[in-house]
This record gives C-alpha cells, structure tokens and sequence, in this order.
C-alpha cells in the first residue's frame, strides 16, 4: 500500500510538472504581430521593412523560446484608428498574439495602446512619436520605444533655437501626431524666449501644399517647422523650395526619415536638421545589419524598422528569462533588463513604458560630402538619455509615484 502511494504521488507530481511546462507558453507559440502601414504614406517608413525587420530577430533568436516556435503575422492597420484598434482585439481575443509591434501612426498607436490597456497583452510602439503612450494612456504592457514628439522637440527645435531661429511658423499635419510635434516645439521655442507666429494644418496625404506654404511665407517667421513626416513632409519642403520660401525662411523637419531624405535628393535636402534615434552607418554593427536588412528590402533601414528588431530581440529575451509568456512576468522582466545591441547600449525601461536610450542630432550632407548610396547625415550632436525624453516627475502616467 505504501509503495502504490508512493507512486501514484510520483505520478501526479510528473502530471503536475509536465502540466506547469506545457503551461509556460500559452498555445504553444509565441506570436508576434506587426501592425503596419502597409499600403498607405507610411508604408515606406513601417510596412515590409517593419514585417521583415521582425521576423530578422525571430530568425536570430534561433525561431523558438523556451522550446516553442515563434511565430510572425502582420496587417494593415490603413492609417485608421479603428481598424487598428479592430485588429488588435482580434489578435489579443483570438489570434494568440502575445506582442504587437511597430505601430506607425500616432492616432492608431494610441487606440491600440488603450486595447493592450483593457486585455493586459504588451504592444510595442516604434513608429509614432504621440506622448500619449506614457503618460494618460500608459500601462505595463506598452512600451514607447524608438523616439518620441518630446525627443524630437528637444533635438531638433532646441538645436534650431539655439542657433537663432526665434520666431516659427508651423505646417502641421492635422492628426495626433502633427499636433502633438507642433505642441511640443512650441514649449521648446517659448522656454528658449522664442515666438510661434502661427501653424497652417493640413490633411493627412496632403499633396498640394500652395495655400499652406502661402500662410506661413505671409507670417514672416524665420522656421517653417514641418510638423508632418513621411510623403506630407518630403511634399511641403518640395513647395516650400518651389515657392521660393527658402529664400527668407529656413525649414526645420521635427521627424525626417533616411527614406524622405532619399526622396527629396541631397541638393534639396542638404543642410537640414533632424533628430533621429538611429543611423544605419553609425558603427560596424549598424552596418552589418543594415546590409542584411538591405538584401531583404532594398533600402536602408530607419529608426523605428532598427527598433522594430532591437525590441523584438529584448521582448523575446524577456520571454526566455521570466520562463513564460505571461504579460506580467514578461513585463517585470522587461523593466529589469538592460538592452546592448546594434539599436543602443544601456537602454532600459522606466516605470511609465519609455524606452530610454541615447538620440542624436544629424544634419544631412552636402552632395559633395555624400561618398556612396545612402550617405546621407552626418552627426551633429549626442543626447543622452537622461536629458532626451521627458522627465519622470512631468509624467501623467499613473504607474509612476510622485
């Protein structure tokens, strides 16, 4: 009798502990979802680069965590809160999507910021810049990773300030995003004695920027802030050089990407400012994966696609140490871990979700400076980390204790 407990104990004890294992990955994968512009004017700053910077770090991680495969989807969220938020609740309810990455798009990323919220499953935001995500709409499962409007405002419209540019005039794309930039630099402008004479908003996919362009000429401000990015952005510097602006005013770009650089030609673009958290030729290990990128791609990776891998990467290594992919532990694990790779060294998470890393301030070369494809920028400036996002004490997050 003593012998037949004694094992009927032993066998429920292996039940148990092959039951806790199988437990550790729920579904038995590990599914990551890339939420993207696809197919809209994002879509050459996220989409395929966005898909295929991921599934790079799932591949490098060897395609399995914790004995289980890892597995990458992707969608179009076409730039509209709803039809992000829609798919985000799809993946988390049915789907078994454990993180959702990318996200460009401020309006879309906070939409899906407050579903990860309600379902307790993490989301990582690299391509919008919406202070938001940190602060009202934070919670322990969202990460603000790449960069934001406070780092961009606090590299590029403080550097431009400083160098004089007093008075600004902004084209402002009429979302979260374009607000959120205009919002920003503007306390930038004011705390360094500056003036805002004004901003002209426009629709996003906006093509014909004449009126828009003939407002801020009429202001007499000395920086046209472009508080828009991607095809609105490269756009408005197009009109503004057409319509003679540049003559008298000079063009601060609050978020330019590698790829509108590239659109605009260095003739055009020449001399501009631009804070960005990461350049593909920066470093022997920013080049080894950009060239890798650029054999999938074929183009040079941006800051959020560098971050889309570099998040991957931390979220799967948090994974593999909490032993699970339950949000709670992973997230714990998340705000233990330092993250030393291509994207940053020493970045770490704080209590509100930002990531919080070095950024830097370039200036785009000359056509002479430029010795190959896609030497663009040259570095300006360093921003270390504790001075490029906002301060803990300025938080509205209610994670953070005041």
């Amino acid at each position: 009798m003593r012998n037949s407990l004694r094992l009927m104990a032993a066998a429920s004890m292996l039940a148990f502990g092959a039951s806790a294992a199988s437990a550790q990955i729920s579904n038995d994968v590990v599914r990551i979802g890339v939420l993207a512009d696809m197919s809209g004017i994002y879509s050459d700053l996220s989409g395929k680069g966005a898909v295929e910077a991921v599934k790079m770090a799932a591949e490098d991680f060897g395609g399995t965590v914790l004995g289980k495969k890892i597995d990458v989807v992707f969608a179009d969220h076409l730039n509209k809160a709803d039809v992000g938020a829609a798919k985000a609740r799809e993946w988390f309810d049915t789907g078994g999507v454990d993180l959702i990455n990318d996200l460009a798009n401020s309006g879309v990323a906070r939409a899906v910021a407050a579903v990860a919220k309600e379902k307790k499953r993490h989301i990582v935001v690299n391509g919008a810049s919406n202070m938001g995500i940190t602060n009202e709409l934070c919670s322990p499962y969202a990460i603000h990773y790449a960069y934001d409007a406070y780092s961009l405002a606090h590299g590029t419209g403080k550097a431009v300030v400083e160098q004089g540019g007093k008075t600004w005039f902004f084209l402002t794309v009429d979302f979260a995003f374009g607000i959120g930039q205009e919002e920003q630099v503007s306390k930038v402008v004011r705390a360094n004695g500056g003036r805002v004479a004004g901003a002209a908003r426009h629709p996003l996919a906006t093509t014909d920027f004449s009126s828009y362009v003939l407002q801020a000429q009429a202001s007499k401000a000395e920086i046209i802030g472009i508080a828009s990015t991607g095809a609105d952005a490269v756009n408005a510097i197009r009109a503004a050089a057409e319509f003679g602006a540049t003559k008298n005013q000079k063009l601060a770009a609050l978020l330019l990407w590698i790829e509108d650089v590239h659109a605009l030609g260095l003739p055009a673009a020449q001399g501009l400012l631009l804070t960005n958290a990461w350049y593909w030729d920066m470093n022997d290990e920013t080049r080894a994966f950009a060239k890798r990128f650029f054999e999938r791609v074929g183009k040079m990776p941006n800051m959020a696609q560098a971050a889309d891998y570099s998040s991957t990467m931390f979220y799967l290594n948090a994974v593999k140490a909490a032993g699970t992919d339950e949000p709670d532990a992973v997230s714990k694990k998340m705000r233990e871990m330092t993250v030393s790779d291509m994207f940053t060294k020493q970045g770490t998470v704080r209590a509100d979700g930002r990531f919080v890393h070095d950024m830097y301030l370039w200036q785009v070369k000359t056509p002479a400076e430029s010795k190959a494809p896609w030497d663009y920028l040259k570095l300006a400036a360093t921003i270390p980390a504790e001075q490029a996002f906002q301060p803990l004490s300025d938080s509205k997050c209610e994670l953070v204790k005041k």
